[in-house]
């Protein structure tokens, strides 16, 4: 019997992987690829109304809704998960937050890859291959303009502890692929002390890094500036065509060895395009400074805002 459901699931990823393939080869041979160019370049940023630091900000009083206020004016990614916004849901979400955004740029994060965040535990979940696909799509779809993704946060981190490794690089390849007329798209590549940079970038390489704009490094860390710019030339060096982007959006104080809502943190470089002949083509807000990373320190589950948190971080603004 446990042959039999792994034969399942395999002819199921295959049929899912086949359907993002057929649609992404009927858009590119109708539409251009946004992959050429630096999204952020002469642009403004997108700063939602929706973002948990706004959220906060109304609902107190004094220094601290000030202090809040300041951090929600800052542009953060806005994050797509199946837990938040469903098959059914996600595109509609989107079609919303891009209205709102006019002509400024959205970064959105996909992140609900099938078993996403088995190593930390403080994210798990994800969607089934067959949900993910349709998910996915939906997204696809919905998205116009001038958009970021970041996709599938610790995917690639976590690919050979995290199921079935050739699934995971197939979903990852073909997602991107599907994604890639209608955003620019970067996938991650985890951060400076975890996976060494050659066998990240060829893991990158596997997911099909080559055919989107690059990658993103730092992601929901603390590594600093300096370590993740040296990291990414790092992988650059056996993907010289690959851009990047970095989030510096709670790395100020540099990087420490716990992952989970370590105390004493210090807000990193502002959100902003880079234009200096570098592989780098911004430094972002990733995760919303403020989010939650699990039950740890006496924080809210992953993703949920933490006032206090948050209000220990926009100090530093």
């Amino acid at each position: 019997m446990a042959r039999v459901r792994a034969l399942g699931r395999r002819g199921l990823v295959v049929a899912v992987v086949i359907s993002l393939v057929l649609v992404a080869v009927v858009v590119l041979a109708t539409r251009g690829t946004p992959q050429d160019d630096n999204p952020f370049a002469g642009r403004d940023l997108f700063v939602w109304s929706g973002s948990g630091a706004a959220a906060a900000a109304a609902g107190v009083d004094g220094a601290d809704a000030e202090a809040l206020a300041d951090l929600a004016a800052v542009p953060t990614a806005v994050w797509l998960t199946p837990e938040a916004h469903g098959t059914g849901a996600v595109g509609a979400f989107v079609e919303d937050v891009l209205d709102e955004a006019d002509d400024r740029v959205v970064v959105f994060v996909v992140y609900g890859i099938p078993d996403r965040d088995c190593v930390g535990g403080e994210s798990a979940g994800g969607l089934e291959p067959a949900q993910y696909g349709a998910w996915l799509r939906q997204i696809h779809d919905a998205l116009e303009g001038r958009v970021a993704v970041v996709l599938e946060p610790d995917a690639l981190a976590t690919v050979e502890e995290c199921g079935d490794p050739d699934e995971r690089y197939m979903l990852l390849r073909d997602s991107a692929n599907l994604l890639r007329d209608r955003a620019t798209v970067y996938l991650d590549a985890g951060h400076s002390a975890w996976v060494p940079a050659k066998d990240m970038a060829e893991r990158l390489r596997r997911a099909g890094v080559e055919d989107v704009r690059g990658f993103s490094v730092n992601v929901a860390n603390y590594q600093s500036d300096a370590d993740e710019l040296d990291y990414a030339e790092r992988i650059r060096e056996e993907l010289p065509d690959a851009r990047y982007v970095v989030d510096s959006g709670r790395n100020g104080a540099g990087a420490t060895d716990d992952w989970c809502n370590p105390p004493g943190r210090v807000l990193g470089s502002r959100p902003a395009a880079v234009d200096d002949g570098s592989a780098l083509d911004a430094r972002l807000w990733i995760k919303p400074p403020g989010e939650s990373d699990g039950r740890c320190h006496g924080g809210p589950e992953a993703g949920r805002f933490w006032l206090d948190q948050a209000v220990e971080l926009a100090g530093g603004l």
